[in-house]
């Protein structure tokens, strides 16, 4: 599934990086420490790899 939004692009990124051991897990918080329990690292890569060209900052639900 792709980011609907440059924000949630970039949590996913920060969440794949925690993840793969590269950040420390206790650095994430919000939206990127409930992506990195709750989605598998295939679903974080196919949504941080997402190009950010014409997507809004954030998204209104």
């Amino acid at each position: 599934m792709p980011a609907k939004s440059a924000a949630q692009q970039k949590a996913a990124g920060a969440a794949l990086s925690a993840k793969r051991g590269d950040a420390p897990k206790s650095a994430l918080k919000g939206a990127s420490k409930h992506m990195e329990e709750s989605m598998t690292e295939k679903e974080l890569d196919e949504m941080a790899s997402t190009k950010r060209k014409g997507k809004p900052e954030h998204v209104k639900d």
